[in-house]
This record gives C-alpha cells, structure tokens and sequence, in this order.
C-alpha cells in the first residue's frame, strides 16, 4: 500500500466552480442569468461521481505490484461505472472538458499508486492517454 496523496478529484474543482459563481452572483459580479456551475453539476452528480472516484481510489491502494489486468481492472471499473452516471444525465454528464480532467485524474491516481501508466500502455499498444478508451461511452 502506497502513503502517497491521491490526485485532486475533479469534483472539488467543479463545486469551486460552483461556490466562485454564487459568490460573484451575490457580489453583483456576475449576473445570475451567466451563472451557470451549479445546472452543470448539479450535486447528485457530483455525489455519484464522488463515490466513482472513492472507489477507484480504495482499489488502487490495495495494490502490491499489481498486475496489468489488475490496473486495467481498475480502470475498467472506474470507467464503466462512470459510463452509467453519464448515461443517467442522458449522455451529457461529462462533456469534453470534464473528459479530460477526468482521464488525467484517472492517469495521475494510477501513478501516484507506483504504477508506471506510460509503460503499461506502451506493453499493450496504446498511447498514455488511451487507458480508458476500450470501455469510455463518455
């Protein structure tokens, strides 16, 4: 097991996003019709993703030199359950941006674990940032 901290989970960001806003609407900064965090995120998605990521999180730490099924395990599990989130938002759940984070968040948890995911793309053919790819609808 691995002491090391886990990555940021994009849903801190994503409720930052959302506290910014209401402060900047409550400020007079920002007009309450451009405010738009708190309808993207709304929380039960962010408490589904964060039980995603908790998860992923808890199997990781359990690893002793794990094998490659055992990371691609993890990973798939993350994904799919992430697929059925998205497919409870109608498939709007996680567009682009939050693709990206969450691909890096998932990249950086692997490696904060000891698990070389550049090397263990690279055995299967993949490029690094092609982990998900093999089960990701979102």
């Amino acid at each position: 097991m691995y002491g090391l901290a886990m990555a940021v989970r994009p849903t801190d960001g994503w409720r930052k996003g959302i506290a910014d806003e209401e402060r900047e609407v409550a400020s007079g900064e920002l007009d309450p019709e451009c405010a738009v965090m708190a309808g993207l995120f709304p929380e039960s998605l962010l408490s589904s993703t964060d039980e995603v990521l908790s998860a992923v999180e808890s199997e990781v730490r359990t690893f002793s030199d794990p094998s490659d099924e055992q990371v691609f395990g993890a990973v798939e599990h993350v994904v799919v359950a992430l697929n059925v989130i998205d497919d409870n938002y109608s498939g709007a759940a996680f567009e682009t941006g939050e693709r990206e984070v969450l691909c890096t968040y998932i990249d950086k948890t692997l490696g904060e674990a000891g698990i070389d995911v550049e090397a263990l793309t690279a055995r299967h053919g993949l490029s690094q940032w092609a982990i998900t790819d093999r089960w990701r609808r979102w």
